[in-house]
């Protein structure tokens, strides 16, 4: 089984891959889109070149563990996503994981235009490695 994270932004959609046992999560990369149709062709071409069985996506819930405008978008692109793809899409609680990626690449002393291009990529990593410690968890 192989996964796909993804972290959606309003301009980029950053993604992560699993490795085939489902044990680590790696950045892939991030795609700068305008629509979600072309976005949506992409993904299919990714999820077929790389043989993905499952999708993660980032579910930003407010601090107070309310749905704001936010995650209301991310309903709707899940939305999207099933009546596009045959796959199934699991949303995954993503507070924080941006701001954890940042921290990451400021550790690295990576500038900040090189930061900008991989911080979404390394947010979905985040958010695929929290779904596969839950699932790998449920296994013992």
């Amino acid at each position: 089984m192989k996964y796909l994270g993804l972290d959606l932004g309003s301009k980029t959609l950053g993604l992560a891959l699993s490795d085939k046992l489902g044990l680590i999560a790696s950045p892939y990369k991030t795609i700068n889109y305008k629509d979600k149709v072309e976005l949506i062709e992409e993904l299919k071409t990714i999820i077929e070149s790389e043989s993905i069985t499952k999708l993660i996506l980032g579910f930003p819930k407010n601090m107070n563990n309310t749905i704001g405008p936010r995650a209301e978008d991310i309903l709707k692109f899940k939305e999207l996503l099933e009546d596009n793809l045959s796959l199934e899409i699991i949303l995954v609680d993503e507070r924080l994981s941006t701001k954890e990626a940042n921290n990451y690449l400021l550790e690295g002393n990576m500038r900040r235009t090189k930061r900008k291009k991989k911080i979404d990529a390394i947010a979905a990593s985040i958010i695929l490695e929290t779904y596969l410690r839950s699932e790998n968890n449920g296994r013992k």
